[in-house]
């Protein structure tokens, strides 16, 4: 099984609209983070996709290890700077 790469190690802060439906990168290659944009091709990774159920602003991922996908759940803060482009062991 593959390992995600940490795409950053802070939340990104992202406004959502009530209905709308997302693609939340699953891989941590994405450039457009923190959605997808069709880098995990050729990985064994997918986009998570989800609805929005209100119009609000949520911390979404941007490491890829939260235990609470797409959201933010606080992983990101045993990863270091140095740890962005890089998968864990």
């Amino acid at each position: 099984m593959q390992k995600r790469m940490i795409a950053g190690v802070e939340p990104i802060k992202t406004s959502l609209k009530e209905g709308g439906e997302y693609f939340f990168c699953t891989c941590g290659r994405a450039k457009t983070q923190p959605f997808c944009d069709g880098s995990h091709k050729g990985t064994s990774f997918v986009p998570m996709k989800f609805t929005a159920k209100a119009t609000t602003q949520k911390w979404l991922c941007a490491c890829k290890h939260t235990g609470n996908p797409p959201y933010c759940d606080g992983t990101h803060q045993r990863f270091a700077q140095t740890d962005i482009g890089t998968i864990p062991e």
